[in-house]
């Protein structure tokens, strides 16, 4: 049997073993299951009617739909990838699609439904794999840093490391140094341990450096909360999951099916709801396709052509997140970036993630295994393995400039705009006007031309729908 599974999963064909894959598929458990609290708090607000999704009932479907999504990446596509709730997608749905005061939740999920479908449609055309064989290897290579960028920032952010600035405080900074320029409270001396350990761990390649590290700083966590009660929501406290054993709940599955797919086109006219799908649609389409390539690249299953086995698979599986997600009440699953920690710990198979899915099932029923574990355990992990992907950027030719431009565009402006889609859109648009520029137009692929147009749209959608009157 075990033999079998070797063969399958191809275990031993990518130089890993079965101990590596569960180690991997629980470090990126561990760096996901914040998913489950935070995303039911993003989705808590009202609709226009005044109904609410609940609390409990999203925690439930979050966690059951990427369980069960993760387990058919893993079986299916074969690759380390665990899915759960876009939290770009979602804030954009809670913020902007939910605040319309004509849609209820139910409309809303119908405009994430019917772009997963529209998603799933350029999967099975074979138009989405022929964006991704499109993208120059320069840009492949800086989404890879740009997610690297953008998961140790959200790494440092989740700890409190780092710290947005209160707009009260009338400055030009966006961000701090933890709490007015001081690093304040338990959780962060959790972080900073957690942190040191796990790069010593690392740098003396420890097998299971990082799971170790997130266990280590699980425990001290702990025994602090446990000691002094730190609790949440105040200055120097944990940043979301206070460390705790909560009481055991049955899981509320009520929202599966809770979704009205024409809701939104028949109250706000085809128009106004096509552009609101239109920018979930390109925000699901790329944030994935950059995930993917990051986390590819890092697992070594991307050739040296660019080119990532069973692409078609993941993809699929990918778009099937956003009508999962959508017909579930949970917004839009896709790839999750700190599919990374398992990574990161040496997976490098589809073993790993059908672990991980597993575990997400069970914390659908035990809850405690996801309280256990604060933000500020976990985000150690994230920032070793946002430099293990930074490392690619020596791949990058710095002396051809039509590339290293929209490299550079590219790269920092996922960490700082918070989005991975926003990152790849400026490299695309700023690579395609270069080359043009340069007189090389020749060498750009045309399918580069339309999705550059359809970034221009995306970053101008405030304009258009000013003009339209939407």
């Amino acid at each position: 049997m075990s033999a079998r599974i070797d063969r399958y999963f191809k275990i031993s064909e990518r130089r890993s073993t079965f101990s590596t894959e569960v180690r991997g598929g629980i470090a990126t458990f561990f760096a996901m299951s914040y998913i489950v609290v935070l995303n039911p708090l993003v989705l808590s607000g009202a609709d226009a009617s005044g109904g609410e999704l609940g609390i409990q009932r999203v925690a439930a479907v979050t966690a059951f739909v990427a369980g069960i999504l993760t387990i058919i990446m893993g079986i299916w596509a074969r690759h380390p990838f665990a899915m759960a709730t876009g939290l770009g997608v979602n804030a954009f749905v809670a913020i902007t699609v939910a605040t319309n005061p004509e849609l209820t939740w139910p409309d809303v999920m119908g405009l994430v439904l019917v772009a997963g479908v529209v998603m799933f449609i350029l999967v099975l055309t074979g138009f989405r794999t022929a964006v991704f064989n499109a993208v120059p290897a320069g840009l492949k290579t800086a989404i890879v840093v740009g997610i690297g960028m953008f998961i140790a920032l959200i790494g440092l952010v989740n700890a409190g490391f780092v710290q947005r600035v209160p707009d009260a405080a009338k400055t030009t900074v966006p961000v701090g140094l933890g709490f007015d320029g001081e690093l304040m409270g338990w959780p962060i001396l959790v972080f900073i341990i957690g942190l040191l350990l796990t790069m010593a761990l690392v740098v003396r390649k420890v097998k299971g450096a990082i799971l170790i590290g997130i266990v280590v700083s699980a425990v001290i966590a702990n025994i602090l909360e446990a000691i002094f009660h730190i609790g949440t929501f105040k200055t120097g406290t944990w940043s979301l999951v206070v460390p705790s054993m909560p009481n055991w709940t049955l899981p509320d599955l009520s929202l599966i099916g809770h979704v009205n797919i024409f809701g939104a086109f028949n109250k706000l006219g085809f128009t106004a709801a096509s552009l609101l799908a239109f920018v979930i649609l390109l925000s699901i389409f790329f944030d994935a396709m950059g995930t993917m390539v990051g986390l590819a690249s890092e697992a070594g299953t991307m050739d040296e052509n660019g080119k990532i086995e069973n692409v078609d698979k993941v993809l699929m599986v990918d778009a099937a997140g956003a009508i999962v997600g959508g017909g579930t009440s949970s917004s839009s699953a896709q790839i999750f970036v700190e599919s990374g920690a398992g990574i990161g710990e040496g997976a490098r198979t589809g073993l790993a993630s059908v672990v991980t899915g597993l575990l997400m099932i069970v914390a659908m029923f035990l809850s405690p295994l996801i309280y256990l574990v604060p933000f500020e355990a976990v985000a150690p992990a994230l920032v070793v393995v946002g430099f293990m992907m930074i490392t690619q950027i020596a791949k990058i030719d710095w002396n051809d400039w039509g590339i290293a431009l929209p490299a550079f565009l590219t790269f920092t402006l996922m960490p700082f705009t918070y989005s991975i889609a926003n990152g790849i859109g400026a490299g695309f648009i700023s690579y395609v006007f270069i080359r043009a520029t340069q007189g090389r137009a020749k060498e750009i692929h045309p399918l580069m031309w339309v999705v550059s147009a359809a970034f221009v749209l995306f970053f101008g959608i405030g304009l258009i729908e000013m003009w339209a009157g939407v």
